[in-house]
């Protein structure tokens, strides 16, 4: 019995190490998008490769400025869509961008736009096999006079809580885990995770930066730990491919 259990448990072990690595597409703003090395920003797309078994696996698709809308009337969605395959995953992470009124070609109403491009997403995702991911936006750090954080983003982080229910699609809930954390923090030391640059520090931000949205590395790596924990934790079946 004993050498019937090793072999069944080595045959499962090369069972799993045949199924290949799925991709990771990311679709979203500039918290979540790759950045250039030279400057200190970073989005947390870069760093969740350090929580997977294969790095290789994160396509990053996000980018600066984005919004539901304008991501998808570029036609990045579309591009997005025509590479992905059975068993990829899609973590669709926006609302920055969509929040501003003032920008026509950004703009997406949290009660309806906002929530038919979310749809669309996981729709068109599940069309082609793939697993859709929604996640609530990141945090900014905005603290009032009592230390207590300033809640930013509106009606739409239950936008996406409300899509993610009524289209059963898992949800990391980033809003409220990165409140927690940027709470526990504290106004003044959270600013080390974001993009607070002393002038002078960087060429060609040589007059320096306060940007209380963007991170720096310790601040995309702790979002990154933060997603893969609820990914973790929820038993999404990307779980499987983290360290």
């Amino acid at each position: 019995m004993k050498h019937l259990a090793v072999l069944l448990l080595l045959l499962v072990s090369s069972l799993n190490a045949a199924v290949p690595a799925p991709s990771v597409f990311l679709i979203g703003d500039s918290t979540m998008a790759n950045k250039p090395l030279d400057l200190p920003e970073r989005g947390w797309g870069m760093a969740l490769g350090e929580f997977l078994t294969d790095p290789a696996m994160v396509k990053n698709h996000a980018v600066n400025g984005r919004s539901t809308k304008s991501f998808i009337d570029e036609g990045r969605w579309t591009a997005v869509e025509a590479e992905l395959a059975r068993s990829d995953f899609v973590i669709i992470q926006f609302a920055h961008n969509d929040e501003k009124k003032e920008d026509p070609k950004r703009y997406a109403d949290a009660a309806t736009t906002f929530r038919d491009n979310l749809r669309r997403f996981v729709r068109e995702a599940r069309a082609k096999g793939a697993t859709p991911i929604l996640a609530t936006p990141v945090a900014r750090r905005k603290f009032d006079r009592e230390g207590k954080l300033v809640e930013t983003h509106g009606a739409y982080p239950d936008a996406v809580r409300i899509v993610a229910q009524e289209e059963n699609v898992a949800l990391l809930d980033l809003t409220a885990a990165t409140n927690k954390w940027l709470q526990s923090v504290g106004d003044e030391p959270s600013k080390k995770f974001f993009m607070w640059i002393e002038p002078g520090k960087f060429e060609k931000i040589s007059e320096g930066r306060k940007d209380d949205t963007h991170f720096v590395e310790a601040g995309a790596q702790k979002v990154a730990a933060l997603a893969a924990a609820q990914i973790r934790q929820k038993k999404i079946p990307l779980a499987q491919w983290l360290k």
